[in-house]
């Protein structure tokens, strides 16, 4: 897998889509060279060029062949364009579309679709935080496909990027998945157990509880940061209100 340069590309996309979010590409006008944006982002060209390619998906860029890259008319509302939601609304979404892809990917799935989620479950179970994290992405976009449904293995496309693009989104998972690893990978396997035995129910059932054992991590971590957020609060104002009290 080729976690690293997945991930400086991606993050090299972020740093073009914020200098164009900054006014420092205007829509409509031209990027500098593949060698100077190297040069200026500190990468190699190739890793520029990918990018640039994740961004022209995204709707944010046009490569014109023999003219160059220019950045797209139209930046809000494109079809790359993520909405506002919470890492909640993201899993609820998630639940509800992820539980039919399995199902159907439970009629369809194939042999070697079934090795290669065996491969990532064992990934999941001995890899690093990041390692461990792309093979689930993995894991859940091999189903999608699985599925043999072009639109679902779209909205599972779409709501892996909101996962993985939006900050706050983004936050909430790792805080929740960094501690619940061995609970992950139990439940994926749960999935993978009944995609093997070709169970529709069964796999809609595991991963609806996968999702839903993910809801209830993230509210008890939302609870604990409350009210940690609110017992250092009440502490800031005993402290200052005493020290008043005192000197009065």
């Amino acid at each position: 897998m080729q976690i690293g340069s997945k991930r400086l590309f991606q993050s090299v996309a972020e740093q073009i889509a914020a200098l164009i979010e900054e006014g420092a590409y205007p829509p409509g006008t031209r990027l500098p060279g593949e060698r100077e944006l190297a040069e200026k982002l500190g990468v190699s060209r190739v890793t520029i060029r990918e990018a640039e390619i994740a961004l022209q998906a995204l709707g944010r860029l046009e490569i014109k062949t023999g003219s160059g890259v220019y950045v797209s008319e139209r930046q809000s509302g494109g079809s790359g364009a993520l909405p506002k939601a919470s890492a909640f609304e993201v899993t609820e979404a998630r639940m509800l579309i992820e539980s039919e892809s399995a199902a159907l990917a439970a009629h369809n799935i194939t042999d070697e679709a079934i090795a290669r989620l065996a491969e990532l479950i064992e990934q999941m179970r001995l890899g690093d935080e990041e390692a461990a994290n792309d093979a689930d992405e993995h894991f859940h976009l091999t189903i999608a496909e699985a599925s043999n449904n072009v639109a679902m293995v779209h909205m599972v496309k779409s709501l892996w990027r909101m996962r993985e693009q939006l900050p706050d989104v983004k936050a909430t998972y790792e805080a929740v998945c960094m501690h619940d690893a061995d609970s992950r990978t139990e439940e994926h396997r749960a999935v993978f157990e009944a995609l093997k035995a070709r169970d529709p129910a069964r796999a809609r059932a595991a991963m609806r509880g996968h999702f839903r054992r993910l809801i209830v991590s993230m509210l008890e971590a939302t609870e604990k940061r409350e009210l940690a957020e609110l017992k250092q609060k009440a502490t800031a104002s005993r402290e200052r209100f005493l020290t008043a009290a005192n000197i009065g």
